[in-house]
């Protein structure tokens, strides 16, 4: 079987990722990658024997050696090199969110129509064990009809303080609820959001002169009468024995689901100076190959291209949480609730 040829831009600490993804995953070829630090690019050219490197994602989008890209740039750098790609004709897979305004996720979703190419969004929770069975279980009616979705999805202060040096430029609704209102509806079977209210509150970070929220929440009601509320924070205490912390809650009229992906304990490592509990889930090393969910997600995007299948998680669904979200964040600045049309 004809292995896919693939080019990453931007290597950041999800970049990474995709470049171990895509030298462990059978069918896929990593043939380039790119970052405008070229000091960083050349790094990760050597550390896994990558054949190409660049630092303009123009000169990558236009190597005829390579079949498909992936854009893990920072979330309000999406638009042009997702766009170029396409009108190369490379598939194009895209971190999540899409883009951060509804004009760039149309722009980003018309260019892969227009070139006939594979579009997918990086939702890789859709692949995350506990919300398969979720899933499943109200596909299967276990739990009735779904009135109320809680989700909490929370960093702590390390990552708008220290890992990201663009915090300033987007918000912990983009960042981490982007995800949350993605598996949301897709649990929900891709139900029409009806409206949204949102509220924000900001203080600590703007006063470390990161000028962003510290936390923002969203009520979302849905066509089929489920309502969703939905919470981000990234000002954790860096003490939590996780980067993270996730929550879910699924109540229907005849059940109910709890889920808890970080501080479910499954194991807990305690040491002289510190304790976490290490990733079962997501991104874990298994006799020297990654594993997890965030790794099933880009090679179900490598099996789309072979086999000439539609993504778990299209543009369109990015497109759509884009919409969400932009409604969202103009409730806060309205304060008042709005209809999503």
């Amino acid at each position: 079987m004809k292995k896919v040829n693939v080019g990453v831009i931007g290597l950041g600490t999800w970049g990474e990722v995709h470049v171990k993804a895509f030298t462990s995953i059978p069918h896929a070829n990593l043939v380039a990658v790119c970052d405008i630090r070229h000091e960083r690019a050349l790094y990760i050219k050597e550390k896994y024997h990558v054949k190409k490197v660049y630092t303009n994602y123009e000169d990558l989008v236009k190597d005829k050696d390579i079949d498909a890209v992936t854009i893990a740039l920072p979330d309000f750098l999406h638009r042009d090199p997702a766009v170029r790609a396409a009108e190369e004709g490379k598939h194009v897979l895209v971190e999540k969110p899409l883009a951060t305004n509804i004009e760039d996720a149309e722009a980003i979703v018309r260019a892969a129509r227009k070139a006939g190419v594979k579009l997918m969004v990086d939702f890789h929770n859709r692949w995350n064990p506990p919300f398969l069975h979720a899933k499943q279980a109200i596909e299967q009616g276990e739990l009735g009809d779904v009135i109320y979705i809680y989700g909490r999805l929370s960093d702590t202060i390390y990552v708008p303080t220290k890992m990201l040096s663009w915090a300033s430029r987007t918000n912990v609704m983009w960042f981490l609820g982007s995800h949350l209102v993605d598996i949301t509806r897709w649990l929900l079977s891709r139900d029409k959001p009806v409206s949204v209210y949102g509220i924000k509150k900001e203080g600590i970070l703007k006063s470390m002169g990161i000028e962003t929220p510290d936390m923002i929440c969203g009520i979302i009601r849905w066509s089929k009468g489920a309502i969703s509320y939905l919470e981000c924070c990234w000002i954790l205490p860096e003490t939590e024995p996780k980067l993270y912390d996730f929550k879910y809650e699924i109540i229907g009229s005849s059940g109910t689901i709890y889920i808890d992906t970080s501080h479910n304990r499954c194991i807990e490592k305690y040491l002289q100076k510190s304790y976490e509990y290490p990733d079962t889930l997501g991104l874990f090393e298994s006799f020297g190959k990654p594993r997890g969910f965030a790794i099933d997600s880009l090679s179900h995007f490598i099996d789309c291209i072979i086999h000439d299948k539609e993504p778990i998680a299209t543009g369109e669904d990015g497109l759509v949480v884009t919409k969400i979200i932009c409604y969202l964040l103009k409730s806060i600045e309205e304060m008042r609730p709005l209809t999503i049309s």
